[in-house]
């Protein structure tokens, strides 16, 4: 959830479920985490609370593997044709 300010018009808006709409020529829309404009120049992000939890799902053994997998060559065959 966060809030946001046009300032075109001044208005503040805070992010839910449903469409939120400042009014003004600019137009600023806000739904969940999207935020739309017509010029977002003129749009503010007051606070947000969306934390960038990024917990390592591989294991450094998968990741050397991957790795590892990278590097391969691709081997071409030769068939015989007739």
């Amino acid at each position: 959830m966060f809030k946001v300010r046009c300032k075109s018009c001044g208005k503040e808006l805070i992010s839910t479920t449903k469409i939120q709409s400042c009014g003004c020529p600019n137009m600023m829309k806000v739904v969940d985490d999207k935020i739309a404009a017509v010029d977002l120049n003129q749009v503010i992000m007051i606070s947000h609370n969306k934390s960038n939890n990024k917990s390592n799902v591989l294991t450094q053994e998968d990741i050397m593997w991957q790795e590892e997998r990278k590097r391969r060559k691709i081997r071409k065959l030769d068939f015989e044709t007739r």
